[in-house]
């Protein structure tokens, strides 16, 4: 496999990561700063994991799918921070050739992913407050194992085909990237050849799952607001939606920078613009997320203090 990634790249056996070009006092900060988010997205998603898996009363499917999305934000900021990192402080910021195509690999799988399992968590949304008598029917644990599974191999299969597309490139000797890890736009800017169709597979299928996923999303939540309405109380109807308010936030987030990022024909142009919102999109929404489903979720707030306090009492 080696060979033929080399043979493609056109003699590039090796990409040096440019990241930030600041002076090296703000290099150490920067260093900090990522160090100290990662620390957090570490401590507050495998927190969240432990507590659903922990508390019983959190064995549904709304938590499945939200320990879930707890996996991918650990998974996709492990593999872009720690080499980050490492090229903060060090003189040496090569990323071989087959490492590049790994992490991007890896990066676009987690992403994409978790764009098909945030629409699955509104469909969860929309069968438990549309259709309470068949919610149990609907969203059966088979029926969950089986959308999540079917979220990574919608992301595995983008994630194939912009990987394939984007390391059959040639350099033509170019292997200087302009940004912190290897992301297609950073790519495509120092390939020699002609990069149009890969920048409009980049823009199709970015489109693509933005799309059919934000549709599902937003017909999920016209029904649920539909429903809401309806309810005779304003108590009822707050307290049908706060179940929903955290994911919104999430959806909003994720989709916002996304699409920013990459379903715009000319979202390739700015590299500086491009650093800082990867920044948002590889770290701080992973960083975000725990916090938002446990600042403004009682069921998650409730559960990390029975679990707490088990804790406490048994030592």
């Amino acid at each position: 496999m080696k060979s033929e990634l080399s043979r493609n790249s056109s003699g590039v056996t090796e990409f040096i990561l440019l990241g930030f070009r600041t002076a090296p006092d703000i290099q150490i900060l920067l260093f900090l700063f990522f160090l100290l988010v990662y620390v957090v997205i570490v401590v507050g998603n495998s927190s969240m994991i432990i507590v659903i898996r922990m508390d019983s009363r959190l064995h549904r499917p709304m938590y499945f799918f939200l320990r879930n999305l707890s996996y991918l934000d650990l998974c996709y900021s492990t593999v872009i921070a720690p080499k980050a990192l490492a090229t903060f402080l060090s003189k040496d910021k090569k990323i071989s050739y087959n490492g590049c195509a790994a992490q991007f690999f890896f990066f676009a799988l987690c992403v994409g992913t978790e764009g098909f399992l945030l629409a699955v968590m509104a469909y969860d949304r929309f069968s438990a407050i549309c259709s309470p008598f068949l919610y149990p029917i609907r969203m059966s644990q088979q029926v969950c194992v089986h959308l999540v599974i079917g979220s990574y191999i919608c992301g595995g299969l983008n994630s194939m085909v912009q990987t394939g597309f984007t390391f059959s490139l040639h350099f033509c000797g170019e292997n200087r990237l302009d940004h912190f890890f290897c992301d297609v736009p950073a790519l495509i800017k120092i390939s020699c050849v002609d990069t149009s169709v890969n920048e409009m597979v980049l823009f199709i299928l970015s489109s693509l799952i933005i799309v059919t996923t934000t549709t599902v999303i937003l017909v999920s939540y016209a029904y649920i607001l539909s429903t809401v309405l309806k309810i005779p109380s304003t108590h009822g109807r707050g307290k049908t939606f706060s179940t929903c308010s955290s994911h919104i936030t999430v959806v909003s987030l994720f989709y916002g920078t996304v699409f920013f990022m990459y379903a715009q024909p000319g979202a390739i142009s700015s590299p500086e613009k491009s650093k800082i919102v990867a920044v948002f999109y590889t770290l701080i929404i992973p960083m975000l997320n725990p916090l938002i489903y446990s600042l403004r979720n009682k069921e998650v707030k409730n559960a990390v203090k029975r679990v707490l306090l088990r804790r406490v009492s048994f030592h």
